[in-house]
């Protein structure tokens, strides 16, 4: 007689402790501005003492340019997300507030990307985007415009490097380039090409998962390939979330130049987008929130070897960041709160008050 079968006990998956995540998040970001930013500031403090006197003389129209640089890139971003979500997307105001919201946490939380992209999914939910289309629409969000900014900075780089020379750094962003775009489109093939296979791969996989159910996966998958196949032969709308994405990236990169160019240094916009693409991949490792330190000393560094100023760099690079970095904190902040004001006056609206 043969003994019973025993299926062996489900694994725990192992889940890091909460007070280790923030050591690690806040070491690593102490060890960021200590080796990339604090050098930095130590080796031009001369310099940057000297030229002080920039800021006392800045053209206020020129910080008013760089300002309006900055909001044309969030207002780009709206648009990308309403094109991505069309034709479900919420109106422009929703979709802004939203936005600046998830941009507020992304720039307070390490790896805050995924709790900025839960928070849209919720409040996309919220404003009647169907659950697919909401999935779909913010993840296409994020890896297209990582793929649109690939494509600026190398087009940039082909033209860079034979007047600048080579960089080490380059290639590393240039072959996270590659990885990206092979994973972007190989996985859009798979899904819209090869969804019969994909299909019995996930169903497999699900199986293995107690808490996921093969057929709604499948469902899933099918609604996922279908909106593809519906961006794909939409060419005006596949276009339009392009070209938004890009003018997000560009005129981002706007707002950086114009404050060098408000410390008395002009820069080639073929360099100034270099050194911002490189600084941007590279900071899309999940390690310090919104790139904290790493965008600051990648920039400083290359901009100073494109023939910027040590202290100028450093004021306009500062100046841009307080712009791009520091101030949609508080603004997002201001966002959510009303999302969330919004939200309860609509529960006490829909709760059925008492017969006098």
């Amino acid at each position: 007689m043969s003994e019973p079968v025993t299926e062996p006990a489900p694994r725990k998956r192992f889940s890091m402790p909460r007070e280790i995540r923030i050591l690690l998040s806040v070491g690593s970001l102490i060890f960021v501005f200590e080796y990339l930013v604090l050098p930095q500031f130590l080796s031009a403090h001369k310099s940057l003492h000297k030229s002080l006197h920039l800021l006392a003389s800045l053209n206020p129209f020129v910080v008013v340019a760089a300002i309006l640089c900055e909001v044309a890139a969030i207002y780009a971003y709206v648009e990308l997300t309403r094109t991505v979500l069309y034709p479900y997307a919420p109106s422009r105001y929703n979709t802004m507030r939203v936005n600046l919201a998830g941009l507020a946490i992304s720039h307070v939380v390490p790896g805050g990307t995924a709790p900025a992209g839960a928070l849209a999914y919720r409040f996309y939910n919220q404003f009647g985007v169907p659950k697919e289309t909401n999935a779909f629409g913010l993840a296409a969000q994020g890896a297209g415009s990582a793929v649109v900014l690939n494509i600026i900075f190398w087009m940039a780089l082909v033209i860079s490097i034979p007047l600048q020379g080579f960089n080490p750094l380059y290639g590393f962003a240039a072959l996270a380039g590659v990885f990206l775009l092979t994973a972007f489109f190989g996985t859009i093939l798979l899904i819209t090409r090869g969804q019969r296979h994909a299909d019995l791969w996930l169903r497999a996989a699900a199986r293995r998962i107690p808490a996921l159910n093969p057929d709604t996966v499948s469902s899933l998958l099918s609604k996922v390939a279908a909106r593809i196949m519906l961006l794909v032969a939409n060419r005006r709308t596949l276009w339009s979330a392009f070209t938004w994405a890009a003018l997000n990236w560009l005129f981002d990169a706007g707002c950086l130049w114009v404050f060098i160019l408000a410390f008395g240094h002009t820069i080639s916009p073929i360099d100034l987008l270099v050194a911002y693409g490189l600084a941007n991949i590279l900071a899309a490792i999940p390690i310090t929130p919104g790139g904290l330190g790493i965008i600051e000393g990648v920039l400083i560094t290359t901009l100073v070897g494109f023939g910027v100023p040590h202290a100028q760099a450093i004021l306009a690079i500062l100046s841009y960041r307080l712009v791009n970095f520091w101030i949609p904190i508080p603004v997002g902040g201001v966002a959510y709160g009303s999302l969330r004001w919004g939200r309860r006056k609509l529960a006490i609206a829909e709760t059925p008050g008492e017969s006098d």
